[in-house]
């Protein structure tokens, strides 16, 4: 079936533990991602060629694979080199997410994406703003994400809920949309949905269980000054 088809109304389980902590491990990864599905996720989100290499084999959902770098001279974080693509697509990736927002990068979206599309892979667009959909969606992206509403450019408050604006604008231009970023209860998914994206990406609030105990251990403090 067409993956797209399979990404229709469905949650997206991104299982990326934290950096350098004690569930960052492929194995782990794998186990989140085995996890997810049998909670109801129909397709994953990956990072890191060694995780996507311990995931795919046990699996036969839609896997977005990603490698994240931290570069010297670039803020792009997400899949931002032709290597990174080929990684991906060789470990058995079927869409491909890339950064996709308009700041100084080492090689050029145009060609991120060209290398996904050779790849017979389909091109996910992690982007920011309006302006970032438009250029993606004219290079011949399949999915518009709002991954990065927030984070480039102008880093969003603490509080700040979902980009629903982005979504319905997002979807305005025709185009396939993930909603992704900060939705972090049901409530939000489903907002997101009715908002109008196509299907929706959820991370830490399913996988990253430091951040969810931080906030409920930030919710006893607040409890004690009241």
């Amino acid at each position: 079936m067409n993956t797209l088809k399979l990404l229709q109304n469905v949650l997206v389980a991104s299982c990326q533990p934290v950096d350098d902590g004690p569930m960052d491990d492929p194995r782990i990864t794998a186990a989140m991602a085995l996890a997810a599905e049998a909670g109801g996720a129909q397709g994953l989100r990956i990072e890191g060629l060694d995780n996507l290499a311990a995931t795919r084999p046990v699996t036969k959902l839609p896997i977005i694979g990603i490698v994240k770098r931290d570069l010297p001279d670039s803020e792009v974080r997400i899949t931002p080199f032709l290597e990174d693509v080929k990684g991906l697509a060789d470990l058995g990736a079927d869409v491909i997410a890339y950064d996709a927002t308009q700041r100084l990068r080492p090689v050029p979206t145009a060609d991120i994406v060209a290398a996904i599309k050779a790849a017979g892979k389909l091109a996910m667009a992690d982007a920011a703003t309006l302006a970032d959909g438009q250029q993606a969606l004219a290079e011949g992206v399949d999915i518009l994400g709002t991954t990065l509403s927030g984070y480039a450019y102008d880093i969003a408050p603490a509080e700040a809920g979902p980009d629903y604006a982005l979504i319905r604008a997002y979807k305005e231009l025709g185009a396939f949309v993930m909603a992704e970023g900060r939705l972090n209860t049901p409530e939000r998914a489903e907002g997101a949905i009715r908002q109008g994206a196509d299907c929706v990406t959820v991370g830490s609030a399913i996988t990253r269980i430091e951040h969810i105990t931080g906030w409920f251990a930030d919710a006893v403090k607040r409890s004690q000054n009241d």
